[in-house]
């Protein structure tokens, strides 16, 4: 399991932090896009989806390659596995705290 305090997971966490981050990370889910593209159904300019594009970049979440003049985004799965598998932990741990929790109100109750 990938710790806490590890950068890759602090960089993946920030990054999809803002809601245009993550409307642009669920767009990618789909397929590569060009930045073009990545902008069209945001509410802002280029500059500012292009602002976004290399925060996701550099958290490791999308890689970017150039055809001509285009800049194509492909989304990487590594990063969002590692917030999972992270997020999951958690899950266990809290799925089994309201498990004993049950266990101890139903005993209460008798």
């Amino acid at each position: 399991m990938i710790g806490a305090e590890s950068p890759l997971l602090t960089a993946a966490f920030s990054a999809l932090a803002d809601p245009s981050r993550r409307a642009i990370v669920a767009r990618l889910g789909k397929g590569s896009a060009t930045a073009g593209e990545l902008a069209e159904p945001l509410d802002m300019s280029l500059p500012a989806v292009s602002k976004h594009l290399k925060v996701l970049e550099r958290a490791g979440l999308l890689e970017r390659r150039r055809k001509g003049r285009q800049h194509i985004m492909t989304l990487e799965p590594g990063p969002m596995a590692a917030a999972s598998e992270w997020i999951e932990s958690y899950r266990e741990f809290w799925e089994g705290s309201f498990d004993r929790l049950a266990d101890y109100l139903e005993k209460e109750d008798k």
